[in-house]
C-alpha cells in the first residue's frame, strides 16, 4: 500500500488485503516463561523494540513509564532476593512457593520490569497515565514477536510489594506494572480460543 502525503497509511482495499495486513498481529501469543531460552534480544535490540513500545497513547506527552532490566547473573540474586523476601513479608509462604520465588527468573535471558510513575499531576488523571504505561508493555510484547522473539507477561505478588520496589530502587510514586519476559521459543505454542468480537461489540444510538 503505498502511503498518503502525510505518511499515513490508506485502509486495505479489500479483505484478503486487510486479513494479510493484520496477520503478524494475529499471531501474537504468549509463551510460557518456562519455555523461553536464549538468545533474548541484546542491548541494542531491546532499545529498538522500546523505541517502537514507546509509541502509545499518552496524554500529556507524561512518559509515565520506564524499564528496568534483569540480564544474566542477576536473575538469579534477584530471585534470591525475592525469596527472601517473600520468607519475610509472609511466615506462612509455603516452600513451593517460595521455589517458584528462585525459579521463576531463570528461563527467560531477559526480563524486562515494566514500571509506572505515577506521582501527583494537576492535570492528568493516574488512570490515565497507568493505562499509557500498560500500553508499552503489550506494544514490546508485539514488538518482540515481530524481531522474531516469544514473551509473557507476568505479575504476581512482586508486583504489588514495596519491599521488591525497593529493592528494584524504585522512587515511592513508582509501581511494578508487570515483569516481561523476553527471548525465544523453545518450541511452538498452541493457540487458544479467542473471543468472538462481535459478542464483545454493541452500538449506542439515541
Amino acid at each position: 500500500m503505498t502511503p498518503k502525503p502525510d505518511g499515513s497509511r490508506p485502509l486495505a482495499s479489500s479483505r484478503d488485503a486487510l486479513d494479510a495486513a493484520l496477520a503478524h498481529l494475529d499471531d501474537r501469543r504468549s509463551v510460557p516463561f518456562m519455555r523461553l531460552q536464549e538468545p533474548g534480544p541484546d542491548p541494542a535490540t531491546l532499545l529498538r523494540l522500546l523505541a517502537t513500545a514507546t509509541r502509545v497513547p499518552d496524554h500529556g506527552a507524561r512518559v509515565p513509564f520506564r524499564f528496568v532490566t534483569l540480564r544474566g547473573d542477576a536473575r538469579r540474586v534477584f530471585g534470591e532476593r525475592l525469596a527472601a523476601r517473600h520468607r519475610q513479608a509472609d511466615t506462612d509462604a509455603s516452600e513451593a512457593a517460595i521455589a517458584k520465588d528462585l525459579d521463576r527468573y531463570l528461563h527467560a535471558p531477559l526480563i524486562v520490569v515494566l514500571v509506572a510513575q505515577l506521582g501527583p499531576d494537576p492535570k492528568i488523571p493516574e488512570q490515565e497515565r497507568l493505562l499509557s504505561a500498560g500500553c508499552t508493555g503489550f506494544a514490546l510484547l508485539q514488538a518482540a514477536q515481530a524481531a522474531g522473539f516469544g514473551g509473557c507477561w507476568l505479575t504476581g505478588w512482586a508486583a504489588y510489594d514495596r519491599g521488591v520496589a525497593s529493592m528494584l530502587r524504585l522512587e515511592a510514586h513508582e509501581h511494578v506494572i508487570g515483569f516481561i519476559h523476553l527471548g525465544t521459543p523453545s518450541q511452538d505454542i498452541p493457540e487458544r480460543r479467542r473471543p468472538d468480537p462481535a459478542a464483545l461489540l454493541s452500538e449506542w444510538t439515541p
